[in-house]
């Protein structure tokens, strides 16, 4: 793991500092995706058990590296969940300021 780290550490220092922070955003997108499916095969729930959404479209949607809140909330709904949004300072300030922004 720490060559790993190493190496991003290596690639970041030859980017400029937006091209990090597009870097990141991207990779958290396709992060997001996947932990979708896993969150659904980890409850035990098949593509088409959630009605809302059709098999195809389930599978569309989990591989999706960006969609709208109100979708997320109704997949998650399809699968019994609930959805959460916090934030928080991100300059270090007041590190146990977060704050719920949505909960459904």
């Amino acid at each position: 793991m720490a060559i790993v780290k190493n190496a991003v550490k290596a690639m970041e220092a030859a980017m400029t500092a937006d091209q990090v922070h597009r870097a990141r955003a991207a990779a958290e997108r396709e992060i997001l995706s996947m932990r979708l499916a896993e969150l659904r095969e980890r409850r035990g729930i098949k593509q088409t058990d959630i009605s809302a959404f059709s098999q195809t479209a389930v599978s569309k949607l989990e591989k999706r590296k960006d969609m709208k809140l109100s979708t997320l909330i109704e997949y998650l709904e399809g699968m019994g969940m609930g959805l959460e949004i916090r934030v928080y300072p991100k300059d270090g300030k007041g590190a146990n300021k977060a704050e719920t922004l949505l909960k459904v």
